[in-house]
């Protein structure tokens, strides 16, 4: 999320969780100083790429995020001190053939919430879905967000997906690029029309 106005219009929606990403490379970067209010149900998430504890923190604290995405390289001792901010910890892998569901191990303790995405050029944002199949190799019961490239016409996927024992522990699905009128700008309709494929149909 970028600006107060499809802030507003979209927690109307009442997503479990608004991003607002901290990354100075992303064309969606935040820039304002504050965020406006915005219901208690509604999770605030800081997203950031290689950042470092001190920056983080400070923006914990000025922001009041409930959670924090990490979606670097970040270490599991990295991990574990965000998560003594007293914030959730949601920490996203790039997924391709070659991943290696075995490193996730170590991450266990510092993180409440993997986040799946597909590799590309970009740490996320790249509006590609990689191969679900991939995740037969997921044997943690640690739960998990579905990531990467998903848009309305993935709707058939995802409830196939989550008829399988591998979305035994999908938390949700996170979406993004697929439902903007413009670059930060989320499209109203689209997403009301997803929350109703999904959940009310």
């Amino acid at each position: 999320m970028k600006f107060p106005d499809n802030i507003e219009e979209i927690s109307t929606l009442k997503p479990n969780y608004l991003g607002f990403i901290f990354w100075e490379k992303s064309q969606r970067k935040y820039c304002d100083d504050s965020i406006i209010e915005i219901p208690k149900n509604i999770k605030k998430v800081g997203v950031f790429v290689n950042e470092t504890i001190e920056v983080i923190t400070k923006r914990v604290e000025q922001f009041s995020f409930d959670a924090i995405q990490l979606h670097g390289n970040e270490s599991p001792t990295f991990c574990k001190s965000i998560k003594e901010l007293n914030v959730e910890v949601i920490k996203a892998f790039s997924i391709d053939e070659t991943f290696n569901f075995d490193n996730l191990n170590e991450y266990q303790d510092g993180v409440d919430i993997f986040l799946f995405d597909t590799k590309g050029r970009l740490p996320g944002g790249n509006g590609i879905t990689f191969d679900w199949e991939l995740l037969d190799n997921y044997k943690l019961e640690k739960p998990f967000f579905l990531s990467g490239g998903i848009g309305l016409t993935s709707v058939d996927a995802i409830k196939a997906f989550l008829s399988t024992d591998k979305a035994k522990y999908c938390y949700g699905v996170d979406v993004n690029s697929r439902f903007e009128k413009k670059t930060g700008y989320k499209n109203y309709s689209k997403l009301r029309r997803l929350k109703k494929l999904l959940y009310e149909d």
